[in-house]
């Protein structure tokens, strides 16, 4: 991703197809990174609830800001579709750009659209009612009380590395049938961040198709021998998916549970040891830990922006004309703290209609938000229970986010607490 600063100037080509032209902003730069509420006020004060953007390599897109706007796409298929062969940007794309992971079409339920879709996400859906939430919370439980003796004695730790995104990387590893240790477990986790979140250096590409080759196998080893897991369900299910179907569709799976479960984590332990609010409570019995995760999903949702959908024909919205091909990014952040729904600039954290599982045929599979809040609640709840007296070991303005503009979540959260006799 870019460093430079966010560009408010008109950025883009005079023969950009989108017609983002005047005024395109650069999705990328430091400060944004940091504080982008402040560029989704500045997008909504220019632009209105859809604003021309520019991503890698100033490549023209629409960012879908308003909260109605967004609803709107993400219940009209029809209009806004996930197929992204309909892009008509593809001539310009390289093919090592690196956001190739996000668009770069492949047989993945991600993409496909009408009765595919739902045969697809109805494999999805079964694989994962198959896992009991109690079971699920036990393993949590089992997999945090492991992690956290191997720091439990120092006294200080940075929970990013040691806790925040081992746990749902154990957990989710476990429940589609991979070991839980091991070298090429470990790459696997590295190269699903890489595909998400790709730092300086990093090769998003190659480390997409390494994730492929990981999963092949074990679709592969599944069908000699199935067990008790999501994989081993999706390969004996009767719609008969294909290997590469199933890969594919896993990558999906491995990777929404993964670093998203883990920025949810983060996020709200950022939130309760810094926010007064939740200070005063949670000392008392972590009462409020099912309030600041879903104070988080509407004011730090851990995947901002997604791309995306591509517009059918031409259309409206949001009073812009948005012609076939078009690629629109859907601004779940932007829009989970819109002021047309918070007009008095107070997100009402008590309800749950935030877009941050997005929505329609294509949000997160039932029971998939669930199994994310039995991970990620667990993991909140047995930290703060096994270190009561746990603390930021800097000053909160030190923290600082990852450099992304797709994933919400910190860089590193170092703490400090009374050292556990071992």
């Amino acid at each position: 991703m870019s460093t430079s600063s966010p560009s408010f100037g008109p950025q883009a080509p005079a023969s950009c197809p989108v017609g983002a032209g005047a005024g395109a902003v650069r999705l990328s730069g430091a400060s944004y990174q940091q504080t982008p509420t402040q560029l989704y006020r500045s997008l909504r004060r220019d632009h209105g609830a859809v604003a021309p953007v520019l991503l890698d390599g100033d490549v023209p897109a629409w960012l879908v800001l308003g909260y109605a706007e967004l609803s709107y796409v993400l219940t009209h298929d029809e209009l806004f579709a996930r197929d992204s062969r309909r892009w008509n940007q593809w001539e310009t794309i390289p093919p090592d750009w690196p956001l190739m992971p996000f668009v770069g079409y492949q047989p993945s339920v991600l993409f496909t659209e009408g009765d595919e879709h739902r045969r697809r996400a109805g494999v999805i859906t079964e694989a994962l009612e198959g896992i009991d939430q109690f079971e699920l919370a036990r393993d949590c439980r089992r997999i945090a009380d492991r992690l956290i003796a191997d720091f439990a004695g120092s006294g200080r730790t940075e929970l990013m590395s040691s806790y925040v995104h081992a746990l749902p990387m154990r957990a989710v590893v476990e429940m589609c049938g991979m070991p839980v240790s091991g070298s090429d477990t470990q790459q696997l986790v590295d190269d699903l961040r890489i595909s998400l979140d790709a730092g300086e250096g990093d090769d998003p590409v190659a480390a997409y198709g390494r994730v492929g080759d990981r999963l092949r196998q074990l679709v592969e080893d599944k069908r000699a021998a199935p067990g008790a897991d999501i994989t081993s369900r999706m390969v004996t299910h009767g719609a008969g998916l294909t290997d590469e179907e199933i890969v594919q569709d896993l990558i999906s799976v491995i990777a929404a549970a993964q670093q998203p479960t883990a920025n949810w984590i983060c996020n709200t332990l950022r939130l309760l040891l810094t926010d007064e609010r939740f200070a005063l409570n949670v000392s008392g019995g972590r009462l409020s830990v099912g309030e600041a995760l879903n104070e988080v999903l509407w004011l730090d949702t851990p995947t901002q922006n997604f791309i995306g959908r591509w517009a059918v024909r031409d259309t409206q919205l949001g009073g812009r004309h948005i012609r076939a091909g078009d690629c629109l990014v859907l601004g779940l952040a932007a829009a989970n703290t819109d002021p047309e729904i918070w007009p008095e600039s107070y997100v009402g954290a008590e309800n749950s209609a935030h877009l941050s599982f997005s929505g329609g045929e294509h949000r997160c599979p039932y029971p998939a938000p669930l199994l994310a809040d039995v991970m990620a609640r667990t993991a909140v709840e047995t930290l703060l229970e096994q270190l009561p007296d746990l603390m930021l070991a800097v000053d909160p303005t030190e923290l600082s986010w990852r450099p992304s503009i797709w994933m919400r979540g910190l860089s590193t959260l170092p703490v400090q607490f009374s050292p556990m006799a071992q």
